[in-house]
């Protein structure tokens, strides 16, 4: 079931598989964030936004703008 990256919660892994937008799609690809990649969620801001994300070996820091184009099918 292929769902947004800012749906997922803290701890749960997925594997990118694709964006939602052209937009914002280079600049996720230049951060490691690819189709094919598994990644983790590892904390939300108090309020939400932003959220960390352990992708490609380093922690990335996505606002929920960017995070709701990344498609994902999370890993069991």
């Amino acid at each position: 079931m292929i769902r947004k990256l800012s749906d997922l919660e803290p701890g749960q892994k997925a594997v990118v598989d694709s964006f939602a937008s052209n937009d914002i799609f280079l600049k996720l690809m230049e951060m490691g964030c690819v189709p094919g990649e598994e990644l983790m969620v590892e904390m939300r801001a108090p309020l939400g936004d932003p959220i960390s994300v352990l992708v490609a070996g380093y922690h990335l820091s996505l606002r929920i703008s960017e995070a709701e184009q990344i498609m994902v099918k999370p890993v069991d």
